[in-house]
């Protein structure tokens, strides 16, 4: 699950925890980004926002922080980290990139995102009733249960329906900007971490 963290909050954390359980995955690795090629730069600095991740899921035994992006020079993309973890991991073992739907909607437009499905599955978050179209790229591609992406290492795209939490990381920045406090959206050592760097404020 990638993202620039900036900063982690509630809803990346309940989506991780949900979508580990329905596909029965043993493992959900955060990697924050260093520089994302589709959106403007994180406001934190990239050790602020490993910082924050570690915080986040610290007590939770299926998370892992990896930082192997923070480490890559250029641009973060997907294809170059989804590559390295299948140079750490083997071409066997099944492995899954976690998206939003805006991220997918867009996705054919993504560096190399062709070699992309040959490294990962897909697991698209979406809304609860979301029926996706048969006849799109990707319709051949559609795992039919979540047990298909545990016995392939990849190319298959699946869609689940996750907790709608209206929580973004803008609408947090924004109200660290104006003075209100952000408690409840974030994990409250994140919450402390935020107020005790002044962060976004």
């Amino acid at each position: 699950m990638g993202g620039t963290f900036d900063p982690i909050h509630i809803g990346h954390l309940r989506t991780a925890l949900e979508i580990a359980e329905s596909c029965g995955m043993e493992q959900v690795r955060f990697i924050p980004g260093s520089v994302p090629p589709h959106r403007p730069q994180p406001k934190a600095n990239a050790e602020q926002r490993w910082e924050m991740v570690n915080l986040a899921i610290a007590g939770e035994p299926l998370f892992q922080a990896d930082r192997r992006e923070l480490e890559r020079q250029g641009n973060s993309y997907t294809f170059d980290t989804l590559r390295s973890l299948r140079d750490d991991l083997g071409a066997e073992i099944p492995l899954a990139f976690v998206l939003g739907m805006d991220a997918f909607l867009a996705f054919r437009s993504w560096h190399r995102w062709q070699e992309i499905m040959q490294l990962a599955h897909l697991v698209v978050m979406s809304r609860p009733g979301y029926l996706p179209d048969l006849h799109d790229w990707y319709g051949e591609l559609l795992a039919q249960t979540t047990c298909e992406l545990r016995s392939t290492a990849a190319r298959r795209v699946t869609f689940l329906s996750v907790t709608p939490l209206e929580i973004s990381a803008t609408k947090i920045r924004e109200a660290c900007k104006n003075n209100k406090s952000v408690r409840f959206l974030v994990p409250d050592d994140v919450y402390q971490y935020i107020e005790r760097y002044r962060l976004y404020s």
